[in-house]
């Protein structure tokens, strides 16, 4: 039984250990990006210019490079194809900044050759938040119908399935993210925009980055394996 005088231990055991580790991924990124923006790029290119080099080393032109206000809100926007690097990117020249530059680069390079897996995001953008936006009231309504029998099943696993897009989303998203870092990486090092010593930096702050993507993944799985838990014992007991 997922409850024991009305506690829900599912969340206990599923959720709330991804939920931590989620707090954990999201501090890491923030301290590691706070170190190395004070390991300073020896050649003195910011990370503007460093995106810029990613791009002309792939052959990919007409994208372009605007500041952002916030704190680590750098982002490549697609469908206007411009990279956005926040204020502590823009214009540093720190590891940090360097990596997280060429990082926003990567996903351009990856619109720009067709990669397969951002295109695949790109496409069920669409259904996943049309998805995520329905699920919960799905299923609540499932829960109001549970007089209902088959009724209530019907809501509660749609429901279920609207939020299995958003899993899918989360799942699809990792290797893009990953796979932008490593472009990010070798771009670097390929292209001389740090030595050998300052691309550990900019590798430890994308690898930081690469665990909040991780923790939401691991998180929005264990949702996942909660709802089926919590929701999948009543739909076959209403069978048997």
């Amino acid at each position: 039984m997922p409850y024991y005088y009305g506690f829900d231990w599912t969340y206990v055991y599923l959720v709330l250990p991804c939920l931590i580790f989620s707090l954990w991924a999201s501090a890491q990124v923030n301290l590691t990006f706070k170190r190395y923006s004070g390991q300073f790029s020896s050649r003195g290119i910011t990370g503007a210019d460093a995106a810029q080099r990613v791009l002309r080393a792939n052959g990919v032109s007409g994208v372009r490079i605007e500041r952002i206000g916030g704190n680590l809100t750098d982002h490549y926007d697609p469908t206007t194809n411009v990279i956005r690097l926040s204020d502590g990117v823009f214009s540093s020249t720190s590891t940090a900044a360097i990596g997280v530059a060429c990082h926003e680069a990567g996903h351009a390079v990856q619109y720009a050759q067709g990669y397969a897996p951002i295109k695949l995001r790109a496409a069920i953008i669409p259904v996943t938040n049309f998805g995520s936006k329905l699920a919960m009231p799905l299923i609540l309504l499932g829960i109001l119908f549970s007089s209902l029998g088959s009724t209530s099943d019907f809501f509660i696993n749609l429901g279920i399935a609207c939020f299995g897009l958003s899993v899918l989303f989360q799942v699809v998203t990792l290797p893009v993210e990953f796979n932008a870092s490593r472009r990010a990486l070798a771009a670097i090092e390929q292209n001389g925009i740090l030595t050998d010593d300052e691309l550990a930096g900019a590798r430890k702050t994308l690898r930081a980055a690469a665990m909040t993507y991780v923790a939401a993944t691991a998180t929005a799985l264990a949702q996942l394996l909660r709802l089926l838990i919590l929701f999948g014992g009543n739909n076959r007991r209403r069978r048997d």
